[in-house]
């Protein structure tokens, strides 16, 4: 079952497919919409500038 690499939740198999980079060696998405510490921005993850509520 795929899950987030930051927080550790389930993501879906469409999910992994989108925001996976082609590249990674791990399984999973570095960061999904559950995380509050850290989101998407272009092709990298950084670190959320407020909460995400």
């Amino acid at each position: 079952m795929p899950e987030c690499q930051n927080c550790g939740e389930f993501v879906t198999e469409q999910y992994v497919r989108v925001f996976t980079p082609e590249s990674a060696e791990a399984h999973g998405p570095r960061v999904c919409p559950n995380c509050e510490d850290k989101l998407r921005d272009g092709a990298e993850v950084r670190e959320a500038r407020s909460s995400r509520q």
